[in-house]
């Protein structure tokens, strides 16, 4: 979904509460995946994988200069043709610690196996995200979730265009700000560790 349907969608939505929830959500996606931290993985159900939410965040994340956003799509089967970007299993969850973000998108029943691993990872100190359809356990799991019931108005694809969307722009203000930060501190380094001026 480019810009410009978003920004329609967004007029269609304007005056509900998804607009505020999902900038909200987008918003503790993107506080949580700090820079030179664990990373974003991403996983779905059995019966769903997220590869379009998995895209987008990759755009976003190139549009804001946000690199920290970009997933590791996590997948429930991997075959051994498939190539090294997409060849992520579960296993990848057991191994996520501190400083790690744990997106799930389920929009329907995670099952009992992946719960598992969710709260395996919650336990080892990752931070739990989930964008699903109200399952109670994986929102007991979740630091935060966004639940989009099924209905005729609005889906979860919708829902994840909207949160990938907002995730890449709302990062752009913080992104340059980080990087005019660095350029400060990085020609403070360069004065305090430069040698002195020939005159001394």
């Amino acid at each position: 979904m480019d810009a410009v349907r978003v920004a329609l969608l967004r007029e269609v939505l304007a005056g509900t509460e998804w607009l505020g929830a999902t900038r909200r959500f987008a918003g503790a996606l993107r506080s949580s995946v700090v820079p030179h931290g664990g990373g974003l993985l991403l996983v779905g159900t059995q019966a769903y994988e997220p590869w379009h939410l998995a895209a987008h965040l990759v755009d976003e994340a190139a549009w804001s200069g946000t690199p920290e956003l970009t997933p590791t799509l996590v997948r429930h089967r991997v075959l051994a043709e498939d190539p090294a970007h997409l060849s992520t299993g579960l296993g990848r969850i057991e191994a996520a610690r501190r400083g790690e973000t744990l997106l799930v998108v389920a929009p329907d029943a995670p099952g009992e196996e992946l719960l598992t691993r969710v709260h395996d990872a919650r336990q080892a100190g990752a931070t739990v995200l989930a964008l699903d359809s109200g399952d109670r356990d994986l929102a007991a799991l979740s630091h935060e979730a966004l639940s989009v019931p099924p209905g005729p108005d609005l889906d979860l694809d919708t829902v994840q265009h909207l949160v990938s969307a907002a995730a890449g722009e709302n990062a752009l203000p913080e992104a340059r700000g980080r990087r005019r930060l660095r350029d400060r501190l990085s020609r403070l380094a360069d004065q305090l560790t430069a040698p002195p001026p020939t005159r001394w």
